[in-house]
């Protein structure tokens, strides 16, 4: 059986072939790095399991406790940590200490690394995402999509999140000049549009020039896709507009998706800027 699946793999394009080796390479070289693994995994739970504790109580007359709310965003601000985040930082560092430029002058299909790069931000986000909607479960009563419908909701919301944020993570890491800027430079956006997208607080409750400005962002779009797949239609009293509005998340994703490509394909770079 296993020379049978390594004649298949051998079949793939090389790029291909080459990206997903790349992509078991990060994975476990994520996993070698207790620091990277303690704090990607721990840090939405912390948030959840206290600001859980804190804040709590129903929603209006939904019969939604508020702690459900916030499952849901910690799970859309997870993926955006694991991805923009986690990916940029990653790649900046690579750039700094010379890893990208050695690459770049080796055979290696370059498409080869970003394939890596995306299976990477995909294994930890799904991990991530279990692992936050089994706290929110257990804890406090989140209930996964009871049907096919919302299940199909949740899966397009979670890769079309993970792929625009992964764009914006691998554009996003050539602006940091070193690799000890870049924990800022992204962090710093992410830290904000946490506050205004609907993680924390109610998006509804936020003012209206927030919400248009954070309208513009896709943190906002994915914690209101998770909701729709997560939460009951009774909190739609609770949202701007009396819908879920499935196309226009989709739409809004799949144009930081396209965004994020153009801004890949134009403005990444394999060499530090004083590198010639």
């Amino acid at each position: 059986m296993s020379s049978r699946n390594a004649m298949r793999t051998a079949t793939l394009p090389a790029p291909l072939r080459v990206g997903l080796s790349r992509g078991g390479l990060e994975v476990k070289s994520f996993f070698r790095e207790k620091e990277a693994v303690l704090f990607t995994f721990a840090m939405p739970v912390i948030l959840l399991v206290v600001l859980g504790a804190i804040l709590n109580g129903e929603i209006g007359a939904t019969g939604i406790d508020y702690r459900q709310y916030l499952s849901a965003g910690i799970i859309a601000a997870g993926i955006m940590s694991t991805t923009f985040v986690g990916i940029g930082v990653g790649i900046a560092t690579e750039r700094d200490d010379g890893t990208l430029k050695r690459l770049y002058g080796s055979p290696m299909p370059r498409s080869a690394y970003f394939i890596g790069k995306t299976i990477c931000a995909l294994v930890l986000s799904v991990l991530e995402t279990a692992l936050l909607l089994v706290i929110g479960t257990v804890l406090y009563g989140l209930e996964p999509p009871g049907d096919l419908g919302r299940w199909i909701t949740f899966g397009w919301v979670f890769m079309l999140g993970v792929a625009s944020c992964t764009l914006l993570g691998i554009a996003i890491s050539s602006v940091p000049r070193s690799h000890r800027s870049a924990s800022t430079v992204l962090n710093v956006p992410f830290l904000v549009l946490q506050f205004t997208s609907g993680v924390f607080f109610m998006f509804g409750d936020l003012p209206k020039a927030v919400q248009q400005l954070s309208a513009l962002f896709p943190l906002k779009w994915m914690c209101q896709g998770l909701r729709s797949a997560l939460l009951p239609d009774t909190l739609l009293v609770q949202e701007p507009v009396p819908s879920w509005e499935h196309g226009r998340v989709a739409l809004m994703l799949s144009l930081w998706c396209a965004a994020g490509l153009a801004l890949c394909l134009t403005t990444f770079r394999w060499k530090r800027r004083d590198d010639r």
